[in-house]
């Protein structure tokens, strides 16, 4: 029994330091926790406080691992779709009220909904999954904006839904102000913003809502009332393609505004994009600001190209096309090479998204009989004439302008150190 009692005393002797030691740390833990909540405190003297209302929320160092960035060696452009309803959609369309009825598919009647489930994965490398906090922090104080046409739209509303909702409810808003849209995430002091500019130079089709869709004349030397709102800003993502390709032949000015003739599609195209040139080349400021140029959104309007034999479009496609290399009529060889061209000749850097072979097989996620028409859903007559009205150009949301942005985005983590 004696024996019994001094192996426990012994026990207890050797527990207590360890006891003591315990309370001593916590106790120690404690006051440096209270002292870092001290406006006094040496770490804020030396560092300073994390800012209040300047884009203060979660201002921690951000890291971004290896694993996160793309190589030099990785084309994620060249890949497949491959399905996955385990982690896609990224968001639902009820999650995210910022969404226009143009794209909601699902909600205008689209009776299948595999067109969300479809993940784009590079051959030989993988892109990083969208982390919106992540993206919100590398927005901290910045501007992002699109800037183009319709499809341009839609991808600065899907971008819109990646982020939204990490976002407390009233620290987040959306301002129309026409041609432009501006979201705003409060406590990053960041804005995601659209303006509306279907041929990237002046036209008379620059309003946003009153503008014609057949009769268009563009000023291919005129940049400047759209150029003072892309000023200063940080993330400039180019698209311009759709409006272009109405005729083989388009209206429009060069030198004096009063001097209008028909020019070649391909010419007045080359020309607008000299234009824009110009304007980068003496306002952007590449140590502070990046530019993107998004390819051409591809159509998908004979369902011949795909399918030989039949007389149809994109309506009641529910799959990608798979297991092939697939080039559809609608996407302009002689533009691609203009823009990689004028792209070379910049004195600037210029970022190519090249979207156009990826999106080509998607065949199955366009909007069909479930966008709208001159702001309107389709009555039941028009939906049954899907050969007359299905829109085989707009994309349903969730679905392909989401994997746009992800490679965007993975652009954006890959140059993060030096761009910050």
């Amino acid at each position: 029994m004696q024996s019994l009692k001094s192996l426990f005393d012994r026990k207890i002797q050797t527990l207590f330091p360890l006891v003591l030691y315990s309370v001593l740390l916590l106790g120690t833990s404690r006051l440096v926790l209270d002292s870092l909540r001290s406006e006094n405190s040496y770490v804020f003297k030396v560092y300073g406080r994390p800012a209040r209302g300047q884009g203060g929320r979660n201002k921690l160092p951000m890291a971004v691992l290896p694993e996160d960035r793309i190589g030099e060696d990785c084309n994620v452009f060249e890949g497949k779709w491959v399905w996955d309803n385990v982690s896609y959609p990224l968001y639902e369309e009820e999650s995210c009220p910022y969404l226009v009825k143009q794209t909601t598919c699902q909600r205008n009647g689209r009776p299948d909904s595999f067109y969300k489930n479809w993940r784009w994965q590079p051959h030989r490398c993988n892109i990083p999954r969208f982390e919106p906090l992540t993206l919100l922090n590398m927005l901290r104080n910045k501007r992002m904006m699109f800037i183009g046409d319709s499809l341009q739209r839609g991808q600065f509303e899907s971008m819109v839904c990646l982020v939204q909702s990490v976002i407390p409810k009233g620290k987040k808003s959306l301002q129309r102000i026409p041609p432009m849209k501006i979201f705003k995430a409060e406590e990053f002091n960041a804005s995601i913003e659209y303006y509306w500019a279907p041929f990237i130079v002046e036209s008379i089709s620059d309003h946003a809502t009153n503008h014609t869709v057949h009769k268009r004349m563009v000023r291919l030397d005129s940049i400047a009332n759209h150029g003072k709102h892309w000023q200063g800003v940080d993330i400039l993502v180019f698209e311009s393609y759709v409006w272009w390709m109405h005729k083989p032949l388009i209206n429009a000015s060069y030198g004096s505004p009063d001097s209008v003739k028909e020019y070649n599609v391909t010419t007045a195209y080359s020309l607008a994009l000299e234009t824009w040139s110009s304007w980068l080349e003496s306002n952007i400021k590449q140590e502070t600001q990046k530019v993107f140029f998004m390819s051409m959104s591809p159509t998908h309007l004979w369902s011949w190209e795909w399918r030989p034999g039949t007389d149809e479009n994109c309506f009641n496609e529910s799959h990608p096309i798979q297991g092939r290399p697939y080039w559809g009529s609608g996407s302009n060889l002689e533009i691609m090479k203009i823009v990689h061209d004028a792209l070379q000749k910049l004195q600037i850097n210029v970022i190519l998204l090249n979207i156009t072979q990826l999106s080509e097989y998607r065949k199955d996620a366009h909007t069909s009989l479930y966008g709208e028409r001159r702001g309107k859903l389709l009555t039941k007559e028009q939906r049954a004439n899907p050969k007359s009205f299905a829109d085989c150009i707009h994309w349903c949301l969730p679905g392909v302008p989401d994997a746009w942005n992800q490679i965007l985005y993975s652009y954006l983590l890959k140059d993060y150190q030096n761009f910050s």
